[in-house]
């Protein structure tokens, strides 16, 4: 059955290849070797598929080279987008910075001269109230002097009527003249004595009276003075504590919070920003004393904000070009183990790029895990914590306090990565948050 099958189809394959002999010759004998057209035609069809398989081979190869290329380029590409964009950002910042510093110069000079208007104004006060004492001591002189005036006068008439009544036998006619012109002279010398002083005091009180309308037209262009400086001081302050307020509440901080725990750890008394009293008789304080003190309380405030930006993490923990990889969250394993969630962010850059603490804190853990390579644990204030993961290098022991902007440590690819990158996390009460959340909370702060 099998021999008038191949019969059959060596038969048909006959007239497209046609039965071949290959002769093999030796020094005693000559032998072939029959081709048969099947074999002929088994023989074209596994050398076309091995023809086709090499050029589709070939194809893919060269498809996947140009694939490679034009990958590299993209990467390369989005690279130099990364990098133009984290310039910016460091700019961005740095124009920050110095606004705030400016506008901390600005605040210190305002403050000295409110300081010195507050004691011009309390010095014009002084002088006000000297001469508001001296009219009235003025004042009751003159009442004092016109009373006396007067009564002398009442005393000369009775005197006179007295005289005039008197009939003894010792006085005559011309004695009783003389004690009367006698006694008008000195009546009348002394009435000049207190018109004069009269006069005088009259003077006096009017120079007084001009001076303290000088002082009062003075003292109120001084309140002028100090309305606007107060208004500017307010809408600075305003402008200069908003943006940090709500820098700590696009992170999910309570500002009210914060600046309880702050302030609990900057308890002292004293220093500039302590509320000014200028009474000490149990006086109500001044408008003025009341705008000055709510400006200090705004600066305290500032200042709170500002040692409680140092202590949570609000800046990136590298500064070279980077590459913003895997974010937080859900994410298939770079290893092949499924869905896991991600509890930070992956910036990838060079091999032993520096690695800075992103707040003040003392390091808690530095050395190998499992999983994060070597890695660096850093505990701040407010119940944070911050870890950085799979570097090459550690430059920071246990127990060592350091500051924001501290070096700790150089990138690498220890521990479970799949290449050169710093894996970053915040964690708040142990549990891992976005870390780009706080980072773009304070992009336009710091």
């Amino acid at each position: 059955m099998l021999t008038r099958l191949a019969f059959r189809i060596n038969t048909v394959l006959e007239g497209y290849f046609p039965e071949q002999r290959l002769f093999l010759k030796s020094d005693t004998d000559t032998r072939f070797i029959r081709l048969r057209p099947a074999t002929q035609a088994v023989a074209v069809v596994v050398g076309g598929l091995s023809l086709a398989w090499m050029v589709l081979a070939t194809a893919i190869l060269l498809l996947d080279s140009i694939s490679a290329g034009s990958s590299r380029e993209q990467v390369q590409r989005q690279q130099a987008l990364y990098e133009e964009r984290l310039n910016a950002l460091s700019d961005d910042r740095d124009l920050r910075v110095e606004e705030a510093v400016r506008a901390q110069e600005r605040f210190n000079l305002a403050l000295a001269q409110v300081a010195q208007m507050q004691a011009r104004l309390l010095s014009s006060e002084d002088r006000r109230r000297e001469l508001e004492t001296g009219i009235d001591v003025i004042q009751n002189t003159l009442r004092r002097t016109i009373k006396e005036r007067d009564e002398a006068r009442n005393e000369a008439a009775r005197v006179t009527v007295a005289l005039n009544e008197q009939a003894g036998a010792s006085h005559t006619e011309a004695g009783r003249a003389e004690d009367t012109v006698a006694t008008l002279e000195i009546l009348t010398s002394a009435l000049g004595s207190t018109a004069v002083e009269r006069d005088q005091m009259e003077g006096a009180a009017a120079k007084a009276a001009e001076r303290a309308e000088q002082i009062a037209t003075e003292k109120r262009a001084l309140e002028t003075r100090n309305d606007v400086i107060f208004t500017q001081l307010e809408e600075a302050l305003t402008v200069s504590v908003e943006p940090l307020s709500k820098m700590f509440e696009d992170a999910g901080l309570s500002p009210d919070t914060l600046l309880d725990q702050v302030r609990k750890g900057y308890s002292g008394q004293g220093g500039p920003l302590t509320p000014i009293v200028l009474s000490t008789k149990g006086q109500q304080p001044s408008a003025e004393e009341i705008r000055a003190n709510a400006i200090l309380a705004g600066l305290d405030e500032m200042n709170m904000y500002r040692i409680a930006a140092f202590k949570a993490p609000f800046t990136m923990p590298v500064r070279t070009a980077v590459r913003y990889t895997s974010g937080f969250g859900g994410r298939n394993d770079p290893m092949g183990r499924g869905f896991r969630q991600h509890e930070g962010q992956d910036f990838a850059g060079a091999y032993g790029s520096p690695i800075y603490a992103t707040a003040d804190g003392v390091v808690t853990y530095a050395n190998w895990e499992n999983g994060y390579g070597r890695l660096i644990k850093i505990k701040h204030a407010f119940g944070i914590e911050t870890r950085y993961a799979h570097l090459a290098q550690i430059r920071v022991d246990v127990g060592q306090k350091v500051s924001r902007g501290d070096l700790i440590g150089d990138m690498g690819n220890s521990g479970r990565s799949t290449g050169t990158h710093l894996h970053y996390e915040i964690r708040i009460g142990g549990s891992a948050v976005n870390p780009m959340t706080f980072i773009k909370a304070a992009k336009n702060v710091f």
